[in-house]
């Protein structure tokens, strides 16, 4: 018994290397933090970590909104009334809602840690072992969307409201397709080719990503041979429920409730509506953006105008990229000032003041209307990537100063931090639509999109290097480790879905209800998303 015991300890401290291990020589900015003590060094690092996360939600907001006026875009279109032969030209929607769904706000959300696992794959290039630090990140970040995503969206709406799936069709692909990821993951790491990634593989891997797109957009509309027969839901007739306006007067337009409002003072709540998209006729529903002719309120305009519209709004580019700057440096904004409780007040004040550097950096973001938003989007981008930089270069320091395994690390921090901005979005989803589609679809096609794109562009990038250079196939580290993290995903998975199914049968909906059921459901979800992690994480370290 004694000695088991002891071959316990010895595993323990083999695993997390605490009793024996060389002083770490790396460094984040001066050597010099090499001569501080290593829980101090840890300390800092992991404060640096939590800043950076900040700052992905911080930038994240502003992809956002870059995001959904790239979403708002309309194109014209020229038809010929069948009565009076005349033409007609309308602006519809360029984007489908189901491909909106997984192309944008799922690929946007899912943004920083496929950032973080294209740059982790770029710095090992040439090296036969793939890192680990990428897959770790994204099958943790899978399982954190799956379960406390669930489990606070469960709870949002108000006692006794009930959001449900509208589309199951389209949810059920998207479901098939999540899972699929995972098995497919399985079997290319154990089955065809074990601890080995070859250049096919890779490039399937990314392709079925396409093949998503194509499924749910032939089940949204119904295609033969290709959807299931599903009746879907009607949809509301507005989507998005309209958000009171901050403007005194109710009829103004985009001049008078200008960007500037909407740099200022919703800056400060951090959040954008990115699901106006999703108006069934196109138009946004928010005063506080701006205006884009929609399918069925606009039946007939001309060019010239819908000209004279975007140049009117030119000459405020200018202002409003000055305005950027100011409220980037504003530590209160009129609700705070009306606070009445001088501690809440100071406290956010103290928060604001955190944010300054990041809001400062990010003001040159130009404003995100200029080119249908795609030069904010582009530069978020930008950002977004420098970020998940120095967010794996501050990942490697701790695993060294700590002796924690990288892997441990990436399913619990690195998850958590990076998967923020989905729980924001699934959040905002799940509290202002009247159904449940975006918010639980944001979840399981970021799943998708953490395998397909997340993990399948970072490994086609090593294979082909490896293919053309060294003729030889990428190999997994610790892939044992990582197989088993698929399998606890996949059997704790099931046991989500399943509760979902069973709320769909007894009270009709996914989201909501009774508060008591609900708070039930939300800490069973968190309860899977433990028992993921600490199975893991003692996989990975040697424990088990």
């Amino acid at each position: 018994m004694a000695s088991i015991h002891t071959q316990a300890i010895e595993s323990i401290s083999r695993a997390f290397n605490i009793l024996h291990y060389e002083k770490c020589e790396s460094y984040l900015l001066f050597r010099g933090e090499t001569s501080l003590g290593d829980g101090f060094r840890a300390f800092l690092y992991f404060l640096g970590l939590a800043y950076c996360f900040i700052g992905l939600s911080a930038i994240t907001a502003r992809f956002f909104r870059s995001m959904e006026n790239v979403v708002k875009h309309s194109r014209k279109v020229v038809e010929i009334d069948p009565v009076t032969k005349a033409e007609v030209v309308r602006y519809e929607k360029v984007w489908n809602y189901a491909i909106a769904d997984i192309a944008l706000l799922a690929f946007g959300t899912s943004f920083p840690q496929i950032s973080l696992a294209t740059i982790d794959a770029i710095r090992s290039i040439g090296n036969l072992y793939a890192g680990g630090l990428g897959p770790g990140t994204l099958v943790g970040s899978a399982a954190f969307d799956l379960f406390p995503i669930h489990a606070v969206c469960v709870v949002v709406p108000k006692a006794g409201e009930l959001k449900k799936i509208s589309d199951i069709g389209v949810w059920l692909v998207e479901l098939f397709w999540s899972f699929w990821a995972y098995v497919w993951l399985y079997i290319i790491l154990e089955v065809w080719t074990p601890n080995v990634i070859t250049f096919w593989e890779a490039l399937l891997t990314v392709l079925q990503y396409g093949l998503l797109l194509i499924h749910a957009y032939a089940q949204d509309k119904r295609w033969p041979y290709l959807s299931l027969p599903i009746a879907r839901t009607e949809r509301p007739e507005d989507w998005v429920p309209q958000e009171t306006t901050s403007c005194k007067d109710e009829n103004c337009d985009y001049d008078e409730c200008s960007e500037i409002l909407q740099l200022g003072e919703d800056e400060n709540r951090g959040v954008v509506d990115i699901f106006s998209i999703h108006s069934p006729n196109g138009a946004v529903t928010s005063p506080l953006y701006q205006k884009v002719p929609g399918s069925e309120d606009v039946a007939e305009i001309s060019k010239e105008s819908f000209r004279e519209e975007i140049n009117s709004e030119l000459p405020h580019v200018h202002a409003l990229w000055k305005q950027q700057f100011v409220d980037s440096i504003a530590l209160e904004s009129p609700e705070s000032r009306k606070m009445n409780n001088i501690y809440l007040r100071l406290a956010r004040i103290f928060w604001q003041s955190l944010l300054v550097p990041w809001r400062v950096l990010f003001a040159f973001v130009p404003p995100y209307h200029i080119a249908h938003g795609w030069i904010a989007f582009i530069c978020s981008l930008i950002f977004i990537s420098g970020i998940a930089y120095i967010v794996t270069k501050l990942t490697d320091i701790i695993s060294c100063v700590t002796g924690i395994n990288a892997y441990v690390i990436a399913f619990t921090a690195l998850a958590s931090g990076t998967s923020w901005p989905d729980l924001v979005a699934s959040k905002i989803a799940a509290e202002r639509q009247i159904t449940a589609d975006s918010a639980i679809a944001n979840i399981t096609c970021s799943n998708s999109v953490n395998i397909y794109v997340g993990i399948g562009i970072p490994w086609l990038i090593d294979t082909a290097y490896n293919f053309i250079v060294y003729k030889e196939p990428l190999r997994v580290q610790n892939a044992e480790g990582l197989s088993f993290s698929l399998l606890v995903f996949f059997c704790t998975s099931v046991g989500c879905i399943a509760v979902l199914v069973l709320r769909r049968l007894t009270l009709g909906a996914e989201l909501g209800g009774p508060k008591l059921w609900a708070w039930v459901t939300s800490v069973y979800f968190m309860l899977l998303w433990i028992i993921f992690v600490v199975l893991s994480s003692l996989k990975v370290s040697g424990i088990i």
